[in-house]
């Protein structure tokens, strides 16, 4: 196994190593098990509610607390600060123990305190394993190959939910015991992942940046001072992928994790049903993100796929609002099948795939991961709140919760056309220069693709 990092961000003219494949895959494992998780807690929510009694008020604690929202937001803002000051390698390396050590407590949970415990540690471990990880892949891809190798992370992202739901269907006959299993196989997931990253070496992005800060042009930003993040290009960068990908999601969010409860409580689907719609919007995402986002995500093309996602997704939503779930029997699972179809190519090419690549490009090195770290908590932050209010205004019709998304969609998708940066085939070396160098120092709006 190798046994240094990457030297470059990679060749101008695109090709991908084997190797740089390999540690992609590696790192892209925190994107399996960040949504593997989120599903897997979602699946065995109502098993557990009966098991332990849990109150409603309890539930949503839970959800609060576990990887889809604020735990993994207080993992990632301690991760990402802690992926600049000492390295990516540094939280890669152990984050993965920790959460596996969660994982543990969700198998053998037989009491709400256990439950809770390893909901939370789970979250603060997938919250600090992602920038870092990210990061990792962002500083060893070829300039002209960012997006290509972070599909891949993407292509992870969906797979963890498919085989999650796959054994939640399988295992559905042995109720709790099923779930243990399913929580028992992220474990091995994680352990395995942590067993073959111990052949991966620190960023050779990360450690040039760190052994450049003697150099005074580079000592005011390159030191990774916290003050530098809310100052200058840094601020209208952070400001700027915040707002995309807290907006997206958002719906993103609500539809993971609510969507297979909308669907049994409104009669629009059974069990089955469900997890079917389910997979069928994780695998449409796959396939669209291998076929459309890893292929043109790189040049010209990223505002109008970006565009044409952004219409995809608010098209989805819309369809609920005219035809919501808990209208005809008829119309809701035609509805459903439509916005799970639509909804799953605009998150492939119009949603997180994008956040992760512009969170790689508009930052500088040595608060790569902090500022990431911090975009991705508020978003998780932001989630966790707007969870709460989720089932009381689907109460009031789940068209209102349509609508509503329907406007969180727009304005990510419109912020993101509008205001998407120049930085498609540049190095991370030219973009930091650009940015925060003596040269041109552009806003984070710009013409061109």
């Amino acid at each position: 196994m190798a046994t240094s990092g990457a030297t470059t961000n990679g060749a101008d003219d695109g090709q991908v190593t084997g190797q740089q494949w390999y540690w992609t895959a590696l790192s892209a494992m925190a994107s399996y098990i960040d949504a593997g998780s989120i599903v897997a807690i979602a699946a065995g929510l109502a098993l557990w509610a009966d098991y332990l009694s849990l109150s409603t008020a309890t539930i949503g604690l839970l959800g609060a607390f576990g990887p889809n929202a604020m735990g993994a937001a207080l993992g990632a803002v301690i991760g990402g600060r802690l992926g600049d000051k000492l390295g990516r390698k540094y939280i890669y390396q152990y984050d993965l123990l920790l959460y596996a050590f969660g994982t543990l407590w969700m198998v053998f949970a037989f009491n709400t305190p256990m439950l809770f415990i390893g909901t939370f540690l789970v979250g603060v471990a997938v919250g600090a394993d992602v920038p870092t990880s990210l990061a990792l892949v962002g500083e060893l891809a070829p300039s002209k190959a960012r997006g290509k190798l972070m599909g891949l992370t993407q292509v992870a992202w969906s797979l963890g939910p498919i085989i999650t739901l796959v054994l939640a269907l399988v295992l559905a006959p042995y109720g709790l015991l099923g779930i243990r299993i399913i929580f028992a196989h992220l474990f091995v997931v994680a352990m395995v992942t942590w067993y073959l990253r111990q052949g991966l070496t620190e960023s050779a992005t990360w450690t040039a940046a760190r052994n450049a800060s003697g150099s005074e042009e580079r000592d005011l930003l390159a030191a990774g001072r916290l003050r530098n993040l809310f100052s200058g290009y840094t601020l209208k960068a952070m400001v700027f992928t915040a707002v995309v990908y807290t907006f997206w999601n958002l719906a993103a969010g609500t539809y993971g994790f609510f969507l297979p409860y909308f669907l049994r409580e409104l009669g629009a689907s059974g069990q089955a049903g469900s997890v079917a719609l389910q997979c069928l919007w994780f695998t449409t995402t796959l396939v669209f993100v291998v076929l459309v986002f890893m292929r043109f995500g790189d040049g010209r093309y990223r505002r109008l796929i970006w565009g044409v996602g952004s219409a995809c997704q608010i098209f989805a939503f819309l369809i609920f609002v005219f035809y919501p779930l808990d209208g005809p029997q008829g119309a809701s699972i035609a509805a459903s099948i439509a916005n799970v179809v639509l909804f799953g190519i605009g998150a492939a090419i119009a949603g997180e795939a994008h956040y992760k690549v512009w969170s790689q490009e508009v930052f500088p090195t040595m608060l790569r991961t902090t500022a990431q770290g911090i975009t991705f908590a508020f978003a998780r932050f932001c989630l966790g709140i707007w969870s709460f209010l989720v089932p009381v205004i689907a109460a009031a019709g789940f068209s209102t919760v349509a609508l509503i998304l329907v406007i969180f969609l727009s304005i990510s998708g419109v912020v993101g056309f509008l205001f998407m940066p120049n930085t498609a085939g540049k190095s991370l070396e030219e973009l930091e220069a650009e940015n925060y160098g003596g040269g041109p120092r552009p806003a984070v709006a710009e013409s061109g693709a």
